[in-house]
């Protein structure tokens, strides 16, 4: 393994420096020939689905695993798609920013660059392998990515076609690697070695996320939680309220920016609380709720935990608040950094939230499955930081690059 990590980590190394030179158009050409490869080849990579499903059944997945699991024709195409808007995306590599005069006469200004070889941990969803590609293609970087042991097939198909897609626009096949193995050593070896890699980004289960920071020498760009929350105001519409509600809730289960916890302005909870929950209670979700909420509706006690537990699954926690006052110190506690929102029809309330939520994310009358790349138009993301250093919220191209100063001179000496 340390022979094989060592080759790979070479490479990719190597990789890097050329691709930090690649022109936009090398680097588009080949994002629109992995498209194409991915089109051509959709029957394989179900196929190779297929067989990551069957196995993930034997093995008892759970139905939201094996959902983040599942290639369906709709997520291939949204593959596709992804791959598309990146390379419409502008380049971030090379772009010049602050450009100002000194009184010595330089010019000084800063200058975007790619971070190198960032290292790409994750479990369950073989799209992460396209997405991760792409946005470390476009952004000059080289990637070294490691799919977990239940989509190795899909992933190795995938790694198929944007190996193909690399080759015929003259880019190092390096660029991005896809681990042929699943041997947990690995992630060890990967986590530990900043000469290969300057960056690892982890996408996954709270326990990968934490023993990656937890042993990591390489810096990390990370969220361990997606506890989100909806903060449903007493100057709410309620009918828009409950459809944000369910939505965010019940749209899919086993994603980080789904609704976990419900948080209810006490004057309106008496004719929110009733008319939400048989819409939940219709779609399979049970409610965990306060005292308060469990005399309007029938819901389970819910316990201290339940308030910061990131269920994904069908269980919402439900609190009724004083008032937005009490809903923001409620989320500033048990959330987790993640996607928060609040619906309310009073600007001056949502201004307030938005400044007091401490939140890479924040919404006003919107639902939290709105907090992801390819809906902020980032093409697709890399992953969702809740670190409030270098990259935060949907980490997307620009995420993917740090800036370095440049001075231009005509000859100035210091004095």
């Amino acid at each position: 393994m340390t022979d094989y990590f060592d080759q790979t980590g070479s490479a990719a190394r190597e990789a890097s420096r050329l691709m930090a030179a690649a022109s936009t158009g090398m680097k588009n050409q080949a994002l629109a020939s992995i498209a194409h490869r991915i089109d051509a080849t959709r029957e394989a990579i179900a196929s190779a689905n297929q067989r990551d499903l069957d196995a993930g059944r034997e093995k008892g997945l759970g139905a939201a695993l094996l959902d983040r699991l599942l290639l369906t024709p709709e997520r291939i195409d949204a593959m596709i798609e992804g791959l598309h808007q990146v390379a419409a995306l502008p380049d971030p590599v090379g772009s010049v920013s602050e450009l100002d005069y000194r009184t010595s006469g330089i010019q000084l200004g800063k200058m975007r660059v790619p971070l190198g070889v960032i290292g790409i941990i994750y479990e369950s969803r073989p799209n992460v392998t396209v997405d991760a590609a792409a946005l470390c293609l476009k952004s000059g970087n080289a990637c070294i990515l490691r799919g977990g042991s239940e989509a190795f097939h899909s992933n190795m198909a995938i790694a198929a076609a944007v190996t193909s897609g690399l080759q015929s626009a003259g880019l190092p096949v390096a660029a991005v690697s896809v681990l042929e193995t699943t041997d947990r050593a690995l992630v060890d070896r990967m986590i530990q070695s900043p000469e290969y890699v300057d960056v690892i980004v982890p996408r996954g289960g709270r326990g990968l996320i934490e023993r990656i920071s937890n042993n990591a020498r390489v810096p990390v760009i990370k969220h361990l939680d997606g506890n989100c929350h909806v903060y449903v105001d007493d100057l709410a519409d309620l009918n828009m309220a409950r459809a944000i509600t369910v939505n965010g809730k019940t749209h899919r289960y086993g994603v980080c920016n789904a609704t976990e916890s419900l948080l209810v302005a006490q004057a309106v909870a008496a004719e929110f609380l009733p008319a939400v929950a048989a819409a939940l209670q219709a779609a399979g979700v049970e409610l965990r709720g306060c005292e308060q909420t469990r005399q309007l509706i029938d819901a389970v006690e819910a316990s201290e935990d339940d308030w910061g537990t990131e269920y994904l699954g069908p269980i919402l926690s439900v609190r009724v608040v004083a008032g937005i006052d009490e809903a923001i110190e409620h989320i500033n506690c048990y959330g987790s950094g993640h996607t928060d929102a609040i619906v309310t029809r009073d600007y001056s309330r949502s201004r307030k939230f938005l400044a007091a939520v401490d939140s890479s994310s924040v919404m006003v009358n919107a639902s939290t499955r709105f907090a992801d790349g390819f809906e902020y138009g980032l093409g697709a993301e890399i992953g969702i930081s809740t670190d409030k250093i270098h990259a935060r919220g949907p980490v997307g191209l620009e995420g993917l690059t740090s800036q370095k100063w440049i001075v231009f001179g005509e000859g100035q000496i210091r004095q």
